[in-house]
């Protein structure tokens, strides 16, 4: 009986018993061992010396890491260029001004007695020909047809040339005559190649115009814009373009040179329509320039619209 009783008392033994309640203090810092928010000194400084060990070894994997690809990097010019970057050889048509508010997207939309939506307008364009304006501390030069180069030079693009389409004229949006800004998209080491002879598809009043300009001033990409429908082909015309209707070679290639800044175009419609769009397609001739009138796959050319109430 004795037995059964001793074998009782070790099963009462064994029995887990409750974790006792600690108080908060106890949890910042429990006098019994010594520690401090459950861990002792000795814890608490083994798990700080791992996190130093650690934080130092992935700091030289990650120096390691950027000074392969820093090394790999050129900080003047792409390592991967033309056919063999993702950019390619084809540069895109921009224009300008365009509005920073997506629901607008390429509509240039103002009614003429309205100050405020032609200083919309008249805005966007200062603002993107504020870096034309400010030529002090660049080296730049006048460059011209007949003149010798260095691929290393920067041509002045001369905002005196753009006639009516300056900031004093209000790019002509007071006066109910828009102009526009054209440019070719920047790629690394791109170098036109220039038609000697009329494109078959070129617009016949192109056509005329290469015919009748000499030689030498021939080196440019010419540009070209038009209704892009049917419709719009029958309202289209009397525009101008400043300087001319080309960009001339002598601006490429470009290569990153410090100050440069592209070429551009201004294209002003002298009579568009007066409350009806005027949809317009513009276009950059280069035998290198591939086009393509695609929605989804435009090349070459850029579409706009024009509403003028």
């Amino acid at each position: 009986m004795s037995k059964n009783n001793g074998k009782g008392d070790k099963c009462e033994n064994d029995f887990p018993q409750p974790a006792r309640k600690q108080t908060f203090s106890e949890m910042i810092y429990d006098p019994r061992d010594g520690s401090f928010f459950g861990r002792t000194g000795k814890s608490w400084g083994q798990l700080f010396l791992f996190y130093v060990i650690f934080y130092i070894i992935l700091a030289i994997l990650f120096a390691i890491c950027m000074q392969g690809l820093l090394a790999s990097v050129d900080d003047y010019k792409p390592k991967w260029q033309l056919e063999e970057s993702l950019i390619g050889t084809n540069p895109g048509l921009g224009f300008r001004p365009l509005s920073e508010q997506t629901e607008r997207g390429s509509v240039i939309e103002f009614d003429n007695k309205k100050p405020a939506e032609i200083e919309y307008w008249t805005g966007l364009l200062d603002d993107f020909l504020k870096d034309y304006k400010q030529t002090e501390g660049r080296k730049m030069k006048h460059c011209d047809y007949n003149q010798s180069r260095n691929p290393n030079d920067v041509c002045v693009v001369d905002e005196n040339q753009f006639g009516p389409c300056s900031s004093a004229n209000g790019y002509g949006y007071r006066v109910g005559k828009p102009c526009i800004f054209l440019k070719l998209n920047k790629i690394y080491g791109w170098v036109p190649e220039i038609y000697d002879t009329p494109a078959l598809n070129m617009p016949d009043d192109l056509q005329h115009l290469f015919n009748q300009t000499s030689e030498v001033e021939r080196q440019k990409i010419w540009i070209s814009c038009n209704g892009h429908y049917g419709k719009d082909k029958e309202q289209f015309q009397n525009i101008s373009y400043y300087p001319s209707q080309g960009i001339p070679t002598y601006y490429y290639p470009y290569l990153n040179q410090p100050g440069y800044l592209s070429p551009i175009v201004a294209v002003q419609f002298n009579s568009p329509p007066i409350g009806s769009m005027l949809d317009v397609e513009c276009r950059a001739w280069a035998k290198n320039i591939i086009y393509s009138g695609s929605i989804r796959d435009r090349m070459g050319s850029v579409t706009f619209q024009f509403l003028m109430d």
